[in-house]
């Protein structure tokens, strides 16, 4: 019996496929093509799930409109666009060498200022989610 459906031009799965734009930029892989996930930080599930809440209230109050989500191995990278042609506004960072001194974590600006590091990623990225106050005076 044949293993291949009709079709199918008896080349290895991929091949034929047509290629995407998107990529997952700074993965490291060794020389047979395979990304070693050993050496890649990444968020966790929990960390994902904190950083796209707040993305979400966000895109539903119409402040931001696009996301990048870079894995390197030195740190990853969450970064926060306006539109999808610009600098990013904000890139939340973990780095796990400098979780021992300030926190892993840390929301930086688009112009590189840092405006909260430490070591819990709840309490570092609730200050995107300030609300504003009404001041009279």
């Amino acid at each position: 019996m044949n293993d291949m459906s009709e079709g199918d031009d008896k080349q290895p799965l991929g091949l034929n496929r047509p290629k995407s734009s998107a990529r997952l930029t700074g993965v490291p892989s060794d020389p047979a093509g395979q990304a070693n996930a050993a050496e890649i930080v990444s968020f966790d599930r929990n960390e994902l799930r904190e950083i796209l809440n707040l993305y979400g209230r966000k895109v539903a109050e119409g402040e931001w409109r696009d996301y990048a989500l870079d894995l390197m191995p030195q740190k990853a990278v969450f970064s926060i666009f306006r539109r999808a042609s610009e600098m990013p506004l904000y890139r939340i960072e973990k780095n796990p060498k400098l979780a021992r001194k300030q926190g892993a974590f840390s929301v930086i600006t688009q112009t590189g200022l840092i405006l909260k590091r430490g070591h819990e990623l709840k309490r570092v990225i609730d200050v995107l989610d300030r609300k504003l106050k009404l001041v009279s005076g």
